[in-house]
C-alpha cells in the first residue's frame, strides 16, 4: 500500500446521501478478476444524467469525492472501493459511511473523512471553484479560503495509512516471531467445536 500523508486536489461535490455499493459499481461489472477498468463503470447510473457533476469537465482529474450521509451502504463488495480508486478517487468526505465500506476503503488505502453536515456544505461550495487538502498528519481538511476542519480517525488506521502498511505487511513484520514460535514446538491453539 502506498503511504498517504496528504490528499490534495479538486473535489467532486456530489453530496447525495445513501449512495449504496450498487450505485458505486453495478453488480453486472463484478465478474472481473482484476481491479483495472472498474473506474469506467463507477457511479455509472448517476453519470447517465446529462448534467451530472461527476462528468463535468470542471472536475476532470478530481481525486476527492464529497458525498452525503451513509456513503457506501448496501452490500459488502470491495469492488466499490476498487472502482472509485480506478477512477482516481483517493479520498471521500461525508457525514457518515457504512462500516463495511469504510473498512474496505482503509484496507485499500483510500482515506475516508467524516465531517458534520455544515462543514460538508461549506466544502461543497468551495469545491465548485477551488481545491482542498486532507492532511493525515494534522487531521484537518483545509481550503484556500482558510477553512480548517478537524476530523477524527482511528489511530491504528491513521498509522497504517501514513506508513502504507496493509494487513499483509503487518503480518510480515512479525515473520521472525512467528517463525520462532512455530519452531519452538509449542502446541497450536485448539478450539473445541460444539
Amino acid at each position: 500500500m502506498t503511504p498517504v500523508t496528504q490528499v490534495e486536489g479538486r473535489a467532486i461535490p456530489l453530496g447525495i446521501a445513501n449512495i449504496d455499493t450498487d450505485v458505486i459499481i453495478a453488480a453486472e461489472h463484478l465478474k472481473t478478476v482484476t481491479r483495472s477498468g472498474l473506474g469506467a463503470h463507477a457511479l455509472e447510473s448517476l453519470r447517465r444524467a446529462a448534467d451530472n457533476v461527476i462528468d463535468d469537465p470542471a472536475y476532470t482529474g478530481a481525486n476527492i469525492l464529497i458525498a452525503g450521509a451513509n456513503f457506501g451502504c448496501g452490500s459488502s463488495r470491495e469492488h466499490a472501493v476498487w472502482a472509485l480508486m480506478d477512477r482516481g478517487i483517493t479520498a471521500v468526505i461525508a457525514p457518515s459511511f457504512s462500516d463495511i465500506f469504510s473498512g474496505n476503503a482503509f484496507k485499500n488505502g483510500m482515506v475516508t473523512v467524516v465531517l458534520p453536515q455544515p462543514q460538508i456544505d461549506r466544502l461543497m461550495a468551495v469545491a465548485e471553484t477551488q481545491p482542498m487538502t486532507i492532511d493525515l498528519t494534522t487531521m484537518t481538511v483545509t481550503t484556500p479560503f482558510q477553512d480548517r476542519f478537524s476530523f477524527g480517525l482511528d489511530e491504528f488506521r491513521r498509522d497504517c495509512l501514513l506508513h502504507g502498511t496493509d494487513e499483509i505487511a503487518l503480518t510480515m513484520a512479525s515473520d521472525a516471531a512467528i517463525g520462532t514460535y512455530e519452531s519452538s514446538g509449542a502446541p497450536m491453539l485448539h478450539v473445541p467445536r460444539g
